[in-house]
């Protein structure tokens, strides 16, 4: 009997291919960005992986000090090791040759019009010396190497997308001064460059222009001789430099150290690109499992007599399940290849933003499409579960029956009931968030709120259906007469049908909403924060990162109009309070004008006073936990510098949210502390014009003397707002397309509900249209079927979301951000556009509808 089962399946596909197509999609589109995500991701760590794998020598020695993928250093250059470093390794046994290396990542790169050569996307911009060692990874292809410092080359990537050539000019900005050299050379990379902008200079004009110290090195790269294994080797330049004198790291220690460092931003964007793709599937469910109800409902007749005939229900439910994971199959095969499409076109997006990523390193694992099959097939069979068990109860009297079954009038008690608990449950988490005292146990129950609430209102979807349509109709509906009562009518003949499909639609609008928002409420609280925090007209900062050069600084404080400038750092130090505890911590170091800059809420004592000599200041928690009062005595250990005592001048408010918890010290304590070449850079200015001075005016005077540094934003306080809006706004679009993946299966959902209702429906639209109902009227009532549903999904949805919105506010209310702001314009935007969602998933339904042969329609079994 089995093969009959197997037979039946297979014939029952191929013949109902049309009215699965749509689920196949489905499928195919959640598996694609699971594979696409998976091939995207693998193809990033192949390209770093080969980049690392050629640029490391077998040897590198670098300063003790040195970080992991430091590219900015707070000082403003990477540290340096002696030119006789370079000597002793030479002699150490079993190298072959040892040449010091220069590399620097707190530099700028300018054109001869100013604009900046750097990567858009967050990739470094690179400034060395030309050696050997660059020649694993790179070749001139262009010109010649730079013999002077009036020379420089650039990589061939950089050249190509700013359009450089040789003889034009760059200029390179460091801490050390500007250096303007003509392009002698261009060189390109024999591996990916997944996106760094590279210049070369010569070593002598390297070390002088980028380290500010003629003969230093920032490492050593050592290569082996012949025979000689890395591991020996580093022994071998150990024994040579001193064991612990330096950091020692052979090939694959420095390409598994430079690889966790982009792994964990690659990992990040892995796990929530695949989180969206949970959504997608999420979403995908509701859409398998309501074509197999239909399915199952239009084949009642036909199971009937299968029943009738001998076949039991266990092959009855076997049949339906093989026919989901036949569906599964399809879907899963065709998202596979769909997904290394899909990472083919990130890739050609990510090379359109600058990050260069090559089709010869595409990377498909043998576990990616075993990944897309598994989830594909296990997701299709899981949805299909239920309907199939259904099917598996029909009677073999059943086959004495009109083909179809009528729809639920209402859901079930135990369904009521079960919806009801567990949206009481969500409901009760969300209220106990919103009244946390802390933050950490407020997101666990905000979490379990909308777990809940999402699950309850999915399971009392049907229940729901039957009030809310009601009240949509007879705002939408009624208007249109007898078709829209038809409309309604036929909206609420199957509530658990028009519940499952309005609930694929309803997780995207909640996670829009709630996004939403949470987004806008972020930035009204930033908003309401700077008005009443901050003082300062104008605020220079970099957006990558970078610090605040000693001659952008200059040229600041000589701009006339200006009443003061501040300069902010952050100098690390280890601090220990009168009962004994210490702890690392980045004390703002700034000049005094800085009370005035930003108006802190004082718990005790005065702002100004924390900038006194041998004083400082402490932030109320801090003080709370150790139990600091003003006049107190706290050892700070200045890291690199001195170890004083500094008296507690000022404690200030924590209820903020701008520098909160931060401890404050003159910039003066910190000179005094700390040696001048370990003093970190700052990486902020405040400044603020002069009593009686044109604010229009000023402002120009600060952007003309900050022209020629283009890698710092002058904005004053309403260009912050915007600019911190569009932050917001970018994440958001980002966020609100990947979740349009999730929109589009929904609406797949809803075109897939109406089709099949439509073939469900066939006699009944033929008597219809035998008792005089045009194919117009037809094709509305049909729209307007699919309006209805698509508005109670969004009316759900956008409810559910803005209550997680508000809660999630509440929590971050505990780290300042007070401030709620629901987007009615967005919340009113996409209640209407989902209008035009139901008419769009309606078109080919409709259309479908009115094209039926009334007589054939009428005789239809």
């Amino acid at each position: 009997m089995s093969n009959t089962v197997l037979k039946t399946s297979r014939r029952n596909f191929v013949a109902h291919k049309g009215r699965m197509a749509l689920s196949a999609v489905a499928v195919m589109l959640s598996v694609a960005f699971v594979c696409g995500t998976l091939v995207f991701t693998d193809t990033m760590n192949t390209t770093f992986d080969k980049l690392f794998a050629v640029t490391n020598s077998n040897v590198t020695v670098s300063p003790k000090s040195a970080e992991s993928g430091e590219e900015t250093p707070a000082r403003g250059k990477p540290e340096m090791l002696a030119g006789s470093v370079v000597e002793q390794v030479k002699k150490a046994e079993g190298v072959k040759s040892a040449e010091g290396g220069v590399v620097s990542m707190a530099v700028t790169v300018v054109n001869a019009k100013n604009e900046n050569m750097g990567s858009t996307t967050g990739a470094p911009t690179i400034a060395g010396n030309w050696s050997d060692n660059e020649l694993k990874s790179m070749k001139i292809t262009s010109g010649q190497a730079p013999r002077g410092p009036t020379e420089v080359m650039v990589d061939a990537d950089t050249a190509k997308k700013h359009g450089l050539g040789l003889g034009d000019e760059l200029r390179t900005i460091a801490v050390t001064g500007d250096i303007r050299a003509k392009i002698t050379g261009i060189a390109a990379f024999t591996v990916t460059n997944p996106g760094a902008a590279v210049v070369y200079f010569d070593t002598a004009t390297a070390q002088q222009a980028l380290l500010g110290s003629p003969g230093s090195f920032t490492h050593v790269n050592v290569t082996a001789a012949d025979g000689v294994s890395d591991e020996q080797l580093k022994q071998n330049v150990a024994k040579a430099v001193g064991a612990d004198t330096y950091k020692l790291q052979t090939a694959k220690e420095a390409a598994d150290s430079n690889r966790k460092d982009v792994g964990a931003f690659l990992d990040v964007m892995k796990y929530v690109m695949l989180g969206f793709a949970g959504i997608a599937f999420l979403v995908g469910i509701f859409l398998i499992f309501n074509t197999f109800s239909m399915l199952v409902a239009q084949r009642t007749r036909e199971i009937g007599l299968m029943r009738a005939i001998g076949a039991d229900s266990g092959q009855v439910l076997k049949s339906v399940v093989v026919e989901a994971f036949l569906l599964g199959v399809v879907g899963s095969v065709l998202g596979v290849a769909a997904g290394v499409g899909l990472a083919v076109g990130l890739m050609a997006l990510m090379g359109q933003m600058g990050m260069h990523l090559s089709t010869d390193d595409l990377t498909v694992a043998w576990t990616t499409p075993v990944v897309g099959l598994v989830l594909g097939v296990i997701v299709t069979v899981v949805s299909a579960f239920v309907p199939a068990r259904r099917a598996g109860k029909v009677s073999p009297m059943a086959a004495l029956r009109e083909s179809g079954t009528p729809g639920d009038k209402k859901a079930g008690v135990v369904r009521a009931v079960l919806g009801l608990v567990l949206t009481g449950i969500g409901g009760a988490g969300l209220f106990l968030a919103a009244a946390a005292e802390k933050a950490g146990p407020g997101s666990l129950w905000l979490g379990l709120g909308v777990v809940f609430t999402l699950i309850g209102f999915i399971v009392i979807g049907p229940l729901l259906a039957a009030g809310v349509v009601r009240v949509l109709s007879g705002v939408v509906l009624r208007p249109f007469g007898s078709v829209g009562r038809l409309a309604e009518r036929n909206a609420l003949r199957n509530p658990r049908r028009t519940g499952a499909t309005a609930a694929a639609l309803m997780i995207g609008l909640a996670l829009v909403a709630c996004l939403s928002v949470v987004g806008s409420s972020m930035v009204a609280s930033a908003t309401d924060e700077l008005d009443k925090s901050v003082g300062a007209d104008y605020i220079v900062e970099s957006q990558t990162g970078q610090p605040v050069l000693p001659q952008a600084e200059q040229a600041l404080r000589a701009t006339k109009g200006l009443d003061h400038v501040t300069a902010y750092r952050e100098v690390p130090a280890k601090i220990t309070a009168p009962d004994g505890t210490s702890e690392e911590v980045g004390l703002g170091a700034n000049d005094p004008t800085y009370a005035k800059d930003i108006r802190r809420k004082m718990v005790a004592g005065e702002h100004a006073a924390a900038y006194g000599k041998d004083s400082m200041s402490v932030g109320s928690e801090y003080a709370t936990k150790h139990g600091v009062k003003l006049g107190d005595e706290l050892t700070v250990a200045f890291t690199g510098g001195n170890t004083v005592k500094l008296k507690v001048a000022a404690i200030t408010s924590d209820s903020g949210n701008i520098d909160k918890t931060m401890k404050y010290v003159s910039t003066e304590v910190a000179r005094a502390n700390v040696p001048a070449d370990k003093l970190p850079l700052p990486f902020m200015l405040l400044a603020s014009a002069q009593d009686g001075q044109s604010a229009d005016t000023a402002y120009a005077s600060v952007k003309a003397a900050m022209a020629q540094y283009p890698q710092y934003s002058v904005r004053n306080q309403t260009d912050y707002k915007q600019a911190l809006k569009d932050q917001v706004g970018q994440l958001l679009n980002m966020v609100y397309g990947l979740l349009g993946l999730a929109i589009v299966v929904a609406v797949l959902g809803v075109v897939n509900t109406l089709a099949l209702s439509v073939v469900e429906r066939t006699r009944e639209i033929g008597l219809m249209r035998a008792i005089g109902l045009s194919r117009r009227q037809l094709r509305r009532m049909i729209r307007l079927e699919s309006v209805v549903i698509a508005l109670f999904g969004a009316l759900l949805g956008l409810g559910l979301g803005m209550g997680w919105g508000a809660t999630a506010q509440q929590l971050l209310a505990l780290e300042g951000l007070k401030v709620l702001e629901i987007p009615w314009p967005t919340i009113f935007g996409v209640f209407a556009a989902s209008a035009f969602v139901g008419l769009f998933a309606a078109l080919v339904p409709a259309f479908r509808a009115g094209r039926m042969n009334v007589l054939n329609a009428i005789a239809s079994e």
